[in-house]
């Protein structure tokens, strides 16, 4: 006999990955010396259902060493960390759990969403091609946001910044 044990696991995923294989696919610093061939046989490794999966994609340009001397001071850790335990707090009382933990009928039930807001969700998933699953996870990520700027309601404007961290691969779809 075999044993069969079920374990899950909640975990968060960051990884990283060039846009071609030098690396260097829409730099302003140096050119890529990479085929359209490619590009797209290195950004074919990476399969539509993994991508799909991730909530968050940002695509980061490299700095010049003089622009990295010389960066503003950012928002002190401390305070985002307060602002996203509220955020935290808001949707515990909300609907007993984080945003990401919802299901999607959890989801829809406790969005927010208003009728602008959908609008735009449902024109931006049909033009874009997005799945059932991707198309959740920008909700998800639209109510994060309404929760951290404590707005009870998710509008447009939420929905399309949520949008933008679904567009920046781009160069990969």
């Amino acid at each position: 006999d075999v044993a069969a044990f079920q374990r899950f696991a909640q975990f968060q995923l960051i990884a990283a990955m060039n846009p071609c294989p030098c690396g260097y696919l829409g730099s302003q610093q140096k050119a890529c010396r990479c085929s359209p061939d490619q590009v797209a046989r290195y950004q074919g490794k990476i399969s539509g259902p993994l991508l799909d999966r991730l909530d968050l994609h940002r695509e980061v340009h490299s700095l010049p060493t003089a622009d990295l001397l010389q960066l503003p001071a950012g928002e002190a850790s401390a305070n985002i960390a307060q602002r996203v335990l509220a955020a935290q707090h808001i949707a515990q009382a909300r609907q007993g759990k984080l945003n990401a933990q919802l299901q999607p009928q959890e989801l829809e039930a406790h969005s927010g969403l208003d009728a602008a807001g959908q609008a735009f969700l449902l024109q931006t998933a049909e033009h874009l091609g997005w799945s059932a699953r991707a198309t959740h996870r920008v909700l998800k990520l639209a109510r994060t946001i309404a929760d951290l700027a404590a707005s009870a309601t998710v509008g447009a404007a939420q929905v399309a910044e949520a949008v933008q961290y679904r567009r920046a691969l781009r160069l990969l779809q």
